[in-house]
């Protein structure tokens, strides 16, 4: 198995929208703001070959949608999906599966392309199958006015048409084990319903992809969470599981939107969970 990184892009969101109810002056320590409130976030996907399958997790925001959709995330950096991908000897051909942790626009809308002449929408990886779930398919399709504008049916509805949709099996409890795809994954339902984490054993680490449930370094103490979860205080209790799981058994997590960090390790202090040691990718996958 070989694991690579693959940085979709990046944008700024709003500080306190990434921090809910936590004050300015303690999450500005982690992630400092520019003069708007801004703080610097990337789309980080992971890509992994393993055998004859070359699978994709999440794929960023895409570039289809319009310059005033654009201009309310402030794209910045030349990283493209694509440009990732060739980068590292791969075209958008060559992926067999695109795992997508949920259906958010930053974390799928690099999964659908304008087709040639711009009148319609098709997959941009033709040979891939595109996995979800069930219950976040039907959740993100039939979205609650929270989410609806994160739910954007050009990233989705596309995907079904296709033919392409495969959904993993659903869990009997928090952790699916043996998924079809070769990896386990933690769902979550605090940030969106049914959000995928997926757990991939690489030479003897245990890989964890984080998506939303663990966005930056930042938001490693249990109350600091996100504005944009729809039920913060079963984000609290997923959070808390999921990092004492890390810390016991030294997962090493892969962080989608943390600009500064790519991958950390954390451990059990008197204050909780906290950071341990940081790593970049290239130290963990070569």
């Amino acid at each position: 198995m070989n694991l690579f990184p693959i940085n979709a892009g990046n944008l700024k969101l709003d500080g306190g929208a990434m921090f809910g109810v936590v004050p300015k002056s303690l999450w500005q320590r982690t992630n400092p703001a520019d003069a708007n409130n801004m703080i610097d976030l990337t789309m980080r996907s992971l890509l992994i070959e393993d055998g004859n399958r070359l699978i994709l997790i999440d794929t960023g925001m895409g570039n289809k949608q319009s310059e005033k959709f654009f201009s309310y995330y402030h794209p910045w950096g030349d990283d493209t999906l694509e440009g990732a991908l060739k980068a590292n000897g791969f075209h958008p051909d060559d992926i067999t599966d695109v795992f997508m942790t949920h259906l958010h626009f930053d974390h799928c809308g690099g999964s659908v392309q304008w087709n040639k002449d711009k009148t319609g929408y098709e997959p941009a990886f033709k040979n891939a199958h595109f996995w979800s779930n069930k219950d976040h398919w039907q959740w993100a399709t039939q979205p609650n006015r929270r989410e609806k504008a994160s739910f954007l049916k050009e990233n989705i509805i596309p995907i079904e048409e296709s033919g392409q949709l495969k959904f993993t099996s659903l869990p009997k409890e928090d952790l699916l084990n043996n998924s079809e795809l070769g990896f386990d994954i933690f769902f979550a339902n605090g940030h969106t319903d049914k959000q995928m984490i997926p757990l991939i054993n690489y030479k003897g680490k245990t890989i964890a992809f984080m998506a939303d449930l663990l966005p930056t370094v930042g938001h490693l103490p249990i109350p600091f969470v996100m504005g944009y979860d729809t039920r913060p205080l079963l984000t609290l209790n997923e959070k808390e599981k999921f990092l004492d799981i890390a810390a016991d058994n030294n997962y090493y997590l892969f962080l989608e939107h943390d600009a500064h960090n790519e991958i950390i390790t954390v451990q059990k202090t008197k204050k909780g969970v906290r950071l341990k040691n940081t790593y970049t990718t290239k130290e963990i996958f070569n």
